[in-house]
């Protein structure tokens, strides 16, 4: 099983954002640092699981578990549901693409677990310098 570990990070709110993603397969780590321009935190926690979700189907990767310290986006991917418009659209996505998936699952975890993405995410938003911010 290929553990998945995702967050997302905003200086501001909305601010500058990122996406840390942290894989661990076959014994081996992939890390990815990806800015997403201007959104707020839930935006950037919703984009850290649709890139991360593009990157698994990329790599053809058949059992997936994702690990978030989000609540908000763990509790929307389980239920299918979402209070607010603004991120009914970012789930929308995050279903369609876990469902290209022969098996998924997301399961919240303490920040103090999830350490390694939220680096990943703080070291995205530096990379936002030159990023459009309307992105």
């Amino acid at each position: 099983m290929i553990e998945v570990y995702i967050d997302g990070a905003s200086a501001g709110d909305p601010g500058y954002s990122g996406a840390g993603i942290f894989i661990k397969h076959n014994g081996e780590v992939e890390r990815f640092s990806i800015p997403l321009g201007l959104k707020d935190n839930h935006e950037a926690e919703f984009y850290a699981c649709i890139h991360a979700l593009e990157i698994c189907i990329e790599k053809d990767f058949q059992v997936v578990s994702f690990r978030s310290d989000s609540q908000a986006v763990v509790a929307a991917v389980e239920k299918e549901f979402v209070r607010n418009p603004k991120y009914k659209i970012l789930l929308d996505q995050i279903l369609e693409l876990s469902s290209k998936l022969p098996l998924f699952f997301i399961k919240w975890v303490p920040s103090k677990e999830n350490k390694t993405a939220d680096e990943l995410a703080r070291k995205a938003i530096r990379l936002n310098q030159g990023v459009d911010p309307s992105e």
